[in-house]
């Protein structure tokens, strides 16, 4: 086997690697990739001692693939083919996975065609692993074709995952027409389609507009007694929201229906709620449904604070704004740059320099560096990087606690 070297970068990452393979298994549970596998793959398939490193390698995988340090993944990977564990099909799926997300597909399926070589058993769960990967590094027209010539090559039977997987990456490509034979074919083979392929339909055929061909979907779904949850509703409601003719009504209704099935509205129904509200110059109502949702106990996420810091910006409200950003501070949940400037431009304009200058004195420390530059041409731009006699650590502390 050729021999792999580390730069003295990717040596660091293998050390963080090694370090999370040391953390309970458990905490895979808090990982949204290793949630969004799941949803395509039973717990069981990787219940292997062997799977407690996953989140540690797809952590240092991911970090060199933004750097573009392909031949030092390869190293990390081709590594850990030396464990023990190798023999582990759960383990051997990670590797794959690891390689497919990464983009570097053609590793991931030479790796996936080794296993028998490796001592390991090839069944669904590796299968649905490299199917699973390209959905992630967006090469969704790979699918299709990996799902065919392996299936066939390996005696393979795809599961309600495997189409799962399959009929994902035909919606994400911009053609769920393409799945509604896939659905059939499920149908005919006795394969549960699941709530999780539905919705990747319904909102599929919503963003391109097929209103007609989404109340199939959802009239379908109804008819084989597949339960609905939050998720599939949030989807017909960030229609009823998006819609150019929408209403806020319109999503209330949704809310009651919800609500009459025994599901509680979560952060991402409030926040299309109040973008609804937000869209048709109902600001305070928004508010109302803000306030509301932290009486609930509802979180706010990112998105919250980023849409109404951006309406409340846009109806010239930027004292509420600045408050909205105390909040989002707070939380460790700043929103993205373009938000935050619009605040600043508008606490400029008001001549609240020195709420501005604060304001853009937390962004810099929560926001990403690669912001360092934009915010010195802002801060020149309105004047803020004057010197000033006006005494705002009071303000500043505020904002940074």
């Amino acid at each position: 086997m050729a021999s792999f070297s580390l730069s003295p970068c990717g040596r660091r990452l293998l050390r963080q690697y090694r370090l999370f393979c040391t953390s309970p298994a458990t905490a895979l549970a808090n990982s949204s990739s290793d949630k969004a596998l799941a949803n395509e793959c039973p717990a069981s398939e990787f219940a292997s001692p062997s799977f407690s490193s996953k989140k540690g390698l797809e952590f240092t995988v991911k970090r060199l693939a933004k750097s573009r340090r392909f031949s030092e993944i390869e190293a990390l990977v081709e590594s850990q083919k030396q464990s023990p564990n190798v023999a582990h099909e759960p383990y051997l799926a990670s590797l794959v996975h690891a390689y497919g997300s990464a983009g570097m597909l053609d590793h991931a399926l030479r790796t996936f065609e080794q296993m028998d070589d490796l001592g390991a058993q090839r069944s669904i769960v590796s299968f649905n692993s490299l199917l699973s990967s390209c959905n992630k590094s967006q090469n969704f027209d790979q699918v299709p074709k990996l799902f065919s010539e392996l299936s066939d090559k390996y005696h393979i039977k795809p599961n309600k995952f495997s189409y799962g997987i399959l009929i994902k990456s035909l919606c994400e490509s911009g053609s769920p027409e393409s799945a509604l034979p896939i659905l059939e074919e499920m149908d005919e083979k006795s394969v549960e389609i699941t709530g999780v392929t539905y919705t990747t339909l319904l909102d599929a055929f919503y963003k391109k507009g097929k209103v007609d061909e989404a109340q199939k979907i959802w009239e379908e779904m109804e008819k084989k007694g597949c339960s609905t949850d939050v998720a599939v509703y949030n989807v017909k409601i960030k229609y009823a929201c998006n819609s150019p003719d929408g209403k806020p009504e319109d999503v209330l209704r949704l809310f009651d229906e919800m609500i009459a099935l025994g599901l509680d509205p979560d952060i991402i129904s409030y926040n299309y709620l109040m973008t609804s509200y937000c869209k048709n110059n109902k600001v305070e109502d928004a508010m109302k449904v803000y306030e509301d949702a932290q009486g609930k106990r509802c979180l706010e996420n990112a998105a919250t604070f980023r849409n109404l810091m951006f309406y409340l910006c846009k109806s010239g409200d930027y004292e509420r704004a600045l408050k909205v950003f105390v909040t989002s501070s707070k939380r460790n949940k700043v929103p993205d740059f373009g938000t935050v400037k619009r605040l600043v431009e508008g606490l400029a304009k008001k001549s609240m320099l020195k709420e501005a200058k604060d304001v853009v004195k937390v962004a810099k420390k929560k926001l990403p560096g690669k912001f360092v530059t934009a915010w010195k041409e802002v801060e020149a731009s309105l004047g803020l990087n004057k010197s000033s006699t006006a005494n705002s650590k009071q303000r500043q502390h505020e904002l940074a606690s």
